[in-house]
């Protein structure tokens, strides 16, 4: 799919459609956002993806944007090891959705991909701060690295095609979001940017184009960039 490089259409806005599969329930409001529905309405996940590739999507996220250890234990009780399992348990809800698409298609020639969803340290605050990276003067280099790895592992571990680095909203967690692929040889990603300024997305896109394993794109800036 990715070899031609022609444009790839992704999946779009899944707590919106996930909401149409857990009638009664609110998925905006809760810290975990969607994540939660890992644990609870795992069905509703699975279904929101299909309904995504039926809709044409050749690219599904997983449902770990707000996923991360911290954010399990606190609002789902979680250890960490049932945490892992729930990212696990993210990617095969995905891969069970492509197989069902593959099995009501049997002559699509493409296998959809999955990209496993890695959102930023600033999605866990719960203070928008993912938009504005105000966290990034005061979380090390070395504590953003062992807050993603986990993650990162875990989501690479179960078999996701790629990786979606989203909605990231500073330089200095990118650079070690990107230094953190390089441990995965063979594992490719896209980063997009929750950009300010114009300058910073133009700076940014100079240092970023050089690698060949994490694209760049910018999914939140103002009209002016």
């Amino acid at each position: 799919m990715c070899a031609c490089r022609k444009a790839v259409l992704l999946d779009g806005g899944f707590s919106t459609q996930l909401e149409k599969n857990v009638a009664g329930e609110q998925v905006d409001g809760h810290p975990l956002w969607s994540a939660r529905f890992l644990a609870t309405h795992p069905r509703a996940v699975m279904q929101t993806h299909l309904d995504f590739l039926r809709a044409g999507a050749e690219v599904i996220i997983t449902n770990t944007y707000q996923a991360s250890i911290d954010g399990f234990k606190e609002y789902l009780n979680l250890s960490k090891p049932e945490s892992l399992k729930l990212m696990t348990r993210a990617v095969e809800t995905a891969k069970e959705a492509v197989d069902t698409f593959m099995k009501e298609n049997p002559t699509c020639k493409v296998r959809p991909l999955i990209a496993g969803s890695v959102g930023p340290y600033g999605a866990s605050l719960h203070d928008g701060s993912e938009y504005t990276g105000e966290y990034a003067d005061k979380v090390s280099r070395e504590d953003l690295a062992l807050w993603h790895r986990p993650r990162v592992e875990t989501l690479v571990a179960a078999g996701v095609d790629l990786l979606a680095l989203e909605t990231i909203p500073c330089r200095k967690e990118a650079e070690v979001l990107v230094e953190l692929i390089k441990e995965f040889p063979g594992v490719r990603a896209w980063i997009s940017f929750s950009a300010k300024v114009s300058e910073a997305a133009a700076g940014w896109h100079g240092h970023w184009r050089r690698s060949k394993q994490v694209p760049l794109g910018i999914l939140s800036f103002r009209k002016n960039i």
